[in-house]
This record gives C-alpha cells, sequence and structure tokens, in this order.
C-alpha cells in the first residue's frame, strides 16, 4: 500500500482501482500538491477499512473486479460517508456519467485523465469537504453552547433575535431592564458571540427551534 509522505494533518485522498500502474501513477501525482494519498486495489477491502472521518476525498475507478465503482459509490452513500467521491473510466459513456452523478458522485473523469483536470477537481472536491466539515463542526459547538443556556436566557435569546430591545423585553418577561441586561450579557458570555450580528446569525434558528419566549 502506497502512502505519499506529506503532513500528518493534511488531506487523505483514498485512491481505489484494480490497475497497479494507474494506482502508482496516480498516487506520485497527487502526492506532488501535499496531499496524502492511501491505495486500495481491492473496493471490497477499501469499504471495510478506509478512515470514514477523514477529510478528503475518494478517486474511484468505475470498472473493478468484485465490486464495481457505481455500486462502491451506492454503498458509501447508503453508509452516510460524506467524503466527495471523484469516478474515473476508460470507457465512459452519457449513461454511466448520468448514473453517477444521480448516485452523488462529485465528478466523473475519463481515462487518460488530464493532470491539471484530476488535481483541480481534487483540490475543489477536499476544499469543500473541509468547509463542509467546519460547518458541521461549528453546529456541534453551537448547538453545546446553546444547551448551557438556562430557560430564562434562552426566553431572552429568542426575544433578541426578533429585535426587541432590552425595555420591550423586560415588558414581555415581566423583568426589570436591569435584569435583562445581566440574562443577556451572560447568554453573549455563554455563547461566545462577540457581536449581535453574529449572535444573531448562529442562533437566531436554534432560538426559533427551542421556542423560547
Amino acid at each position: 500500500m502506497y502512502n505519499a509522505p506529506a503532513q500528518e494533518l493534511s488531506p487523505l485522498i483514498h485512491l481505489v482501482d484494480d490497475d497497479d500502474a494507474v494506482r502508482e501513477s496516480l498516487a506520485l501525482l497527487i502526492g506532488t500538491v501535499g496531499l496524502r494519498v492511501q491505495c486500495w486495489a481491492d473496493p471490497l477491502q477499501f469499504l471495510a477499512q478506509f478512515e470514514r472521518h477523514s477529510v478528503g476525498a475518494i478517486v474511484l475507478d468505475v470498472r473493478m473486479p468484485g465490486m464495481g465503482g457505481l455500486a462502491l459509490l451506492a454503498r458509501l452513500m447508503e453508509d452516510g460517508v460524506d467524503l466527495p467521491v471523484i469516478m474515473l473510466t476508460g470507457h465512459g459513456t452519457v449513461d454511466m456519467c448520468r448514473r453517477a452523478f444521480k448516485a452523488g458522485a462529485a465528478e466523473f473523469l475519463e481515462k487518460p485523465v488530464d493532470d491539471e483536470v484530476l488535481i483541480e477537481a481534487l483540490q475543489g472536491a477536499v476544499r469543500q469537504h473541509v468547509q463542509s466539515r467546519e460547518r458541521q463542526q461549528g453546529d456541534r459547538d453551537a448547538h453545546q453552547r446553546f444547551a448551557q443556556l438556562s430557560v430564562r436566557e434562552r426566553e431572552v435569546l429568542a426575544l433578541i433575535v426578533q429585535g426587541l430591545t432590552n425595555k420591550e423585553i423586560g415588558r414581555s418577561l415581566d423583568l426589570s431592564p436591569r435584569t435583562v441586561e445581566t440574562h443577556r450579557a451572560n447568554l453573549f458570555a455563554k455563547l461566545e458571540a462577540p457581536s449581535l450580528a453574529q449572535l444573531i446569525r448562529r442562533y437566531a434558528r436554534l432560538a426559533d427551534a427551542a421556542g423560547g419566549g
């Protein structure tokens, strides 16, 4: 199994192709742009052993013994794997291309694939995957911070994102303006929101879903 030398935390590209020469050449190419490469000759072994939580992408040959690329792609989608998949084939047809995209492929390229086209597709796929993972982590962090709020703080937050002033919030919740200000300061601190705009952008949906107020 070939692994391109690179920093441990760099994105990981899973290269699944039963052709030894293709795997070797593509692995060397991908490694030149600083991406780690893990090669798999057997699609079933890949499916059983690959690191599903890594950040990166999958390069998948369409025609392989044991399990074809389209069948493997379908399994990946069924299993909820979020790594973007770039399909490669030496015998592409319009129908095959259509089926690949319908099944969830990020890109469909014909062999012999142009080096620059493949690298550009991979870098774009990795960039989108990194951004997707960052959004997911941001959502998890926001949910964890939101869970720290008291019932009253959630009520105050719900009214803040509706645009009410402290006085209006006080009247709505039968609280003094000073008490509203205290709750407001506490929830800003717990949510780690540097500004009102950031508070609304990050937490308006959670506040609405919680039905505060």
